[in-house]
Formats: structure tokens, sequence, C-alpha cells
């Protein structure tokens, strides 16, 4: 689903996003939910980016990257905890692409998500390549998601990548 976002475009940067888990439902612009095999998922496009709410076998996760005013979390490169029963992966990553570059990985990632079944985007107004997007589906028993928040003015991209399900067995 591919959505204008009903907002004003703030010159924001990749630089002033933080990440957050267990936080409560902030205020969305859109909102796409969806089933994945008994897990029950909401991708949320904020003002300044994204929140994830992921409910399972009673148990529930929050994941929030966004611009957070007063956040002493900045984003991680990447993370992995035990959150109740599940083990919880995130990692994130900036690309800087030259302008050329930026419109046609901007155009590409919309073109993924608008029309799949399990994707969330929205532009910004002001600018065609300002957007955030989210893609979520479950393989082997987790439930995994990407999402891309673009900072043309900055040519910058920034990629997250997550993955939440049952504790793995050790394999020896």
């Amino acid at each position: 689903m591919l959505t204008t976002l009903k907002t004003t475009y703030t010159d924001t940067r990749a630089a002033d996003l933080a990440w957050a888990l267990g936080r409560e439902p902030l205020p969305a612009l859109a909102v796409l939910d969806l089933e994945l095999s008994g897990a029950k998922l909401q991708l949320r496009l904020l003002g300044a980016s994204h929140q994830v709410l992921l409910e399972e076998d009673g148990g529930s996760c929050s994941e929030t990257v966004a611009c957070m005013p007063g956040s002493s979390t900045p984003l991680p490169l990447g993370v992995s905890k035990r959150v109740g029963e599940w083990e919880y992966e995130f990692a994130a990553r900036v690309e800087t692409l030259p302008e050329g570059a930026f419109a046609g990985r901007a155009q590409e990632l919309l073109a993924l998500v608008a029309d799949h079944p399990n994707g969330l985007a929205g532009t910004f107004p002001g600018s065609p390549h300002a957007f955030t997007a989210m893609l979520a589906h479950r393989h082997e028993g987790q439930v995994r998601w990407r999402t891309w928040h673009a900072y043309p003015q900055e040519g910058q991209l920034v990629v997250t990548r997550t993955r939440i399900g049952a504790r793995m067995p050790a394999t020896l």
C-alpha cells in the first residue's frame, strides 16, 4: 500500500533517528494490520518514521524507529535481546547515494513495497523521494520486517532489518 502522508515534510536527518523497544503506540499517519500465520502485526508510519506492534501467543512487542525528542538511545547498528519468550534481532545501516542513484533506488523501493500485500509506504509532501517504507513476512516461525527511511536532502537511506520469534535450540 502506498499513501501520501498528510503532514509537512520537515528537514529531519538520518542521524536524528532513535530506536526503542516497548513504547506505547504513537500517533500514526498510516497503518497496515496484518495477520501472518497467527501473529498479529501492525505496521505504523509516524510523522518521523515507523513503529511496529506485534502480538502472538499471548506475548507482545513494539519497535519504534523515529526522531524522538529527548531519546537517549540513538539508532544502533545492531541489537540482540530476549523479549519475553522471544529472541529479537535488529540491524540498521545508513547508505549514502549520489543524487541520480538515490532517485532510482527510491523509485525501486517504492515500487517493491507499494504492490506487496504486506507492504506499507508513505511519501512526504514536498519531495518525491522522501518516504518511509515497510515490508513484513513470516519465515521459519519468525516474524521479520524491513524498513527504509529516505532523506533525499542528504542522499541517505536508512535501512533496518528485524526478526523476532521463538528461541532457536542450540545445535552442536
